[in-house]
């Protein structure tokens, strides 16, 4: 029951990190700021994720 468990979250996990990707290449930052941004979710993924969702850039929406 663990593996499937394990399994599925970290399924989850991939799927957050994507979005943060796609989140982070389509912002209005600048090229540095995306590059630390990437660096960060992809050296600790579920750490940096965290982290981007409470720190990282907003968008446009988000804004309004």
């Amino acid at each position: 029951m663990g593996i499937e468990i394990t399994g599925i979250g970290g399924l989850i996990l991939l799927v957050l990190n994507i979005w943060a990707f796609v989140s982070i290449i389509g912002s209005h930052n600048s090229t540095g700021s995306k590059v630390l941004w990437c660096l960060l979710v992809l050296i600790l993924p579920l750490l940096g994720f965290i982290i981007w969702l409470i720190a990282g850039p907003r968008s446009d929406s988000a804004r309004a």
